[in-house]
């Protein structure tokens, strides 16, 4: 006897491919005028303007973000599920990160789910979120402070790129700013009256390029100069560098802010400098997989001939403001390739692939599979069940 759940599924999956040359057109839309974050206006009206044709709520300006953006569209009580819609590009190289496919796959799963939705009946509320500035300031950390998420039982998105992957080993990471203060003096006029800080801030370089070779998996200090000095006939009394800081967990990121400090005390220490260590805010936190509905995602993904796999260890791809809607519900981020693993993204090759006919393959069926996974959630209690204990179990772990 054939599972209930089969006819939904090959319900939600004709309801995208019957909409998919309006989504490809959406997609194209992005990708030929490309903005940058917090700039996202014409995105956001595109998006919303589907939205709102389709019958749901759009509230715009969400947490006084211009460019973010939530529609709803609730049928009496039941649960709620997220799909996160992103359409930032990056400076110079457009949409070399593929955000037109997620925001276009994450429209096509909420107009289909809506559609079978309004057919079959079941309850739930199907959120479309549109989060901007994923790739400067993190849109989803404001989101997610101001409560967006609250009441939410499952957040999905996928995320083109170069591996198949069922989930994304996403870092925590920070920014922090490090100013080491000493006594300007002429270096010839006065040889022996100067202290030196921007001397002090290349030991602080020279001491983490040395400690960082036995820092765990996943941990990353890269740094740049921002302030060396004003005359190379004086010697500074100010110097200034700013370090990006990654970690696997949010715990190890808490204690690799806590080294890069007490290095910065070392070398202050032995220089007779000053320093200030002030970290950036918070950042992003690491990405909690919950691989209840990961896995469920790759489940429907096979469907359409795309079989992900592990992540391969040791591999981190970076970090991303989806972290920390993880730490806060169920998430997935998975990985579907539009190109091979020896390209990259972030990169004009990838710009070109996130419009290319393989593209435009992967974004149909993320938005299937992502369909799919969403009806699970809003009808399968159990599966929701599963995935909050999975989430609790991880989030006691600190993983």
């Amino acid at each position: 006897m054939e599972d209930p759940s089969a006819d939904l599924y090959r319900r939600l999956r004709r309801e995208c491919r019957r909409r998919a040359d309006e989504l490809w057109a959406v997609s194209s839309a992005l990708h030929t005028h490309p903005e940058l974050a917090y700039e996202e206006h014409h995105a956001a009206s595109l998006l919303t303007a589907e939205l709102r044709r389709a019958g749901f709520t759009v509230e715009r300006g969400a947490a006084g973000l211009d460019t973010a953006f939530l529609a709803r569209a609730a049928r009496s009580r039941g649960r709620c599920v997220a799909l996160l819609l992103e359409y930032d590009a990056l400076p110079g190289l457009g949409h070399a990160c593929g955000h037109n496919l997620i925001a276009a796959a994450g429209l096509g799963a909420a107009l289909a789910l809506r559609a079978v939705q309004v057919e079959e009946g079941f309850e739930g509320t199907v959120f479309a979120v549109g989060t901007p500035a994923e790739e400067r300031g993190g849109g989803k950390v404001v989101l997610a402070e101001a409560g967006v998420f609250d009441g939410v039982d499952a957040a999905l998105m996928f995320h083109p790129g170069v591996h198949d992957w069922s989930w994304a080993p996403l870092t925590a990471q920070t920014q922090v700013r490090v100013g080491f203060h000493g006594r300007a003096a002429h270096p010839t006029g006065d040889p022996t009256g100067g202290i030196d800080a921007l001397a002090a801030l290349v030991q602080l370089f020279n001491t983490a390029a040395v400690v960082s070779r036995r820092l765990p998996p996943g941990s990353h200090v890269q740094g740049i100069v921002t302030d060396g000095g004003v005359a190379t006939n004086m010697v500074p009394a100010y110097a200034e560098g700013l370090f990006g800081l990654r970690a696997a967990t949010s715990t190890a990121l808490d204690a690799l802010v806590a080294d890069v400090g007490r290095w910065a005390e070392g070398v202050a220490a032995a220089t007779g400098t000053g320093v200030e260590v002030t970290r950036l805010g918070r950042g992003y936190a690491h990405f909690r997989n919950n691989d209840v509905l990961s896995d469920r995602f790759g489940r429907h993904i096979a469907g359409s001939g795309i079989r992900l796999t592990e992540p391969v260890p040791g591999v981190f791809p970076g970090s991303s403001d989806i972290g920390d809607v993880s730490s806060r519900v169920p998430a997935i981020h998975p990985f579907v390739a539009i190109l091979g693993d020896e390209a990259s993204d972030h990169t004009p090759a990838f710009a070109r692939a996130a419009a290319s006919d393989r593209g435009r393959e992967v974004m149909l069926a993320a938005a299937e599979a992502l369909a799919c996974t969403a009806a699970d959630v809003l009808t399968d209690s159990g599966l929701a069940d599963r995935a909050w204990a999975r989430q609790r179990e991880k989030a006691a772990a600190g993983l």
